[in-house]
């Protein structure tokens, strides 16, 4: 009898640097199979959904330039709509696949998921491997347990370790039994988006960026609110796991070489790095990344006052520049990381609001959506997380004038919504009267 094997795809979308699907060469067939969880689409406790409509349409277009990429091979993508416990506890049984590989994953919950196939089949082979950091655990100065608790720390510890080339891209895996049938993939009918996602698009735009001057002036454009060519604009990729992170640090480190090193290169490396030190926060603190008083167990009195929350969501509050970038959010499934922080800290701080509601929308809208970064971000900013100082409470005035000095922005992303009150009703939802009444 054949060995199968089976790789359960999640956040690792690509045939480049990719040590998951290498490690299946081992086998004689092989199944590449990527569940679209029926859970992403129904509300959870937050009262939004995992997955948004612009984030499906994306990951849509990840899937099927993966399957054309498959296909060249002579393998196929197995997409199924499917709790994916059951969907894969099916196919090791249909299939007698004795070996079973994802990547790691830094989510609590998608480790559950893998911890239950294995309590499922203790008599099979399961792996995973390293395709979403820059470093590997064992390759960490310290133990998990002891990550650092500032990012500060963090970056002082690993800045200077070494990095793993990245590997070949894949030209060949073992072909699929025979028998599988494959699944259509249910395809977004236009692009909605500047983003297009899969590996092709990623690939294309980080020829693109390092071929100019884009990264020698980063530094200098990344807090502007706006513009495709003020950010690197990476981030949906990485997350999707159309690009590989290691790959992505190889192509800066040639650029340093052979361009220039300077401020905004270093910097482009330094927010690798926060979103590296997310990925270790988020396995080091597994659910706790989704409590309401954080790692730290600091307290808040901050609520859910329902009008409020859907004022932010739609853009409505009494701050145009605010209600600006969630139309832009909403419209576009992106928003730049100085408007992340503004919107975030407007969520907390101005509207007293409870942050995990706030974290879960933009799980919902974001097409960079990370689970480690969305997250451990939204804490850093209510200050129940990895931030030394507490939280961080923008004025909204100065970060206006700052950031959106002429109102371009504001008026582009229809931001200026008359100045309505913020509340209409108190907390307990009875109508507040105007003064005089």
């Amino acid at each position: 009898m054949k060995r199968t094997g089976l790789f359960w795809l999640q956040n690792d979308l690509r045939l480049h640097d990719h040590p998951g699907l290498w490690q299946m060469q081992a086998v004689e067939q092989l199944i590449c199979v990527f569940c679209i969880d029926p859970a992403w689409y129904r509300p959870n406790g937050f009262n939004a959904r995992a997955l948004g409509a612009v984030r499906y349409a994306f990951l849509t277009q990840a899937l099927t330039d993966l399957s054309n990429q498959l296909d060249a091979i002579g393998q196929t993508l197995l997409v199924i709509e499917a709790d994916p416990i059951e969907a894969i506890a099916a196919l090791i049984e249909t299939y007698q696949v004795s070996v079973i590989g994802r990547s790691q994953h830094s989510g609590a919950y998608e480790s559950r998921q893998w911890q239950r196939l294995q309590q499922h089949f203790p008599g099979k082979d399961f792996y995973q491997a390293e395709t979403t950091t820059l470093f590997s655990e064992q390759n960490l100065p310290f133990a998990l347990a002891d990550l650092p608790k500032s990012f500060s720390q963090f970056r002082k510890l690993v800045e200077d370790l070494p990095v793993n080339r990245p590997m070949s891209a894949i030209d060949r895996l073992p072909p699929p039994p025979a028998k599988l049938v494959k699944t259509p993939v249910r395809l977004a009918s236009t692009n909605i988006t500047e983003f297009t996602g899969g590996e092709q698009a990623a690939l294309q735009h980080f020829s693109d960026y390092f071929s100019g001057d884009a990264p020698a002036i980063y530094k200098d454009v990344r807090n502007e609110l706006d513009g495709w060519h003020n950010s690197t604009k990476f981030s949906p990729w990485l997350a999707q796991g159309s690009l590989s992170v290691r790959t992505l640090l190889s192509r800066l480190r040639d650029y340093e070489k052979k361009v220039v090193a300077n401020d905004s290169t270093y910097w482009i490396f330094f927010e690798l790095l926060w979103r590296e030190y997310f990925q270790w926060y988020a396995q080091r603190y597994g659910t706790r990344l989704f409590r309401f008083n954080g790692i730290n167990n600091e307290t808040s009195r901050r609520c859910y006052y329902p009008e409020r929350y859907q004022k932010w969501c739609n853009g409505n509050t009494p701050y145009p520049l605010v209600n600006a970038l969630m139309h832009q959010l909403n419209e576009t499934g992106y928003m730049s990381n100085r408007g992340r922080q503004i919107a975030a800290s407007c969520f907390v701080y101005d509207l007293q609001l409870d942050w995990r509601f706030g974290a879960a929308y933009f799980e919902q809208q974001l097409l960079d959506y990370d689970v480690a970064s969305n997250w451990g971000n939204w804490q850093y900013i209510a200050g129940v997380g990895a931030d030394p100082r507490g939280g961080r409470h923008f004025n909204i005035d100065k970060q206006t004038r700052q950031y959106d000095p002429d109102g371009v922005f504001i008026q582009k992303w229809q931001g200026d919504t008359g100045h309505q009150p913020l509340d209409s009703v108190d907390a307990a939802d009875w109508p507040i009267m105007p003064p005089g009444r």
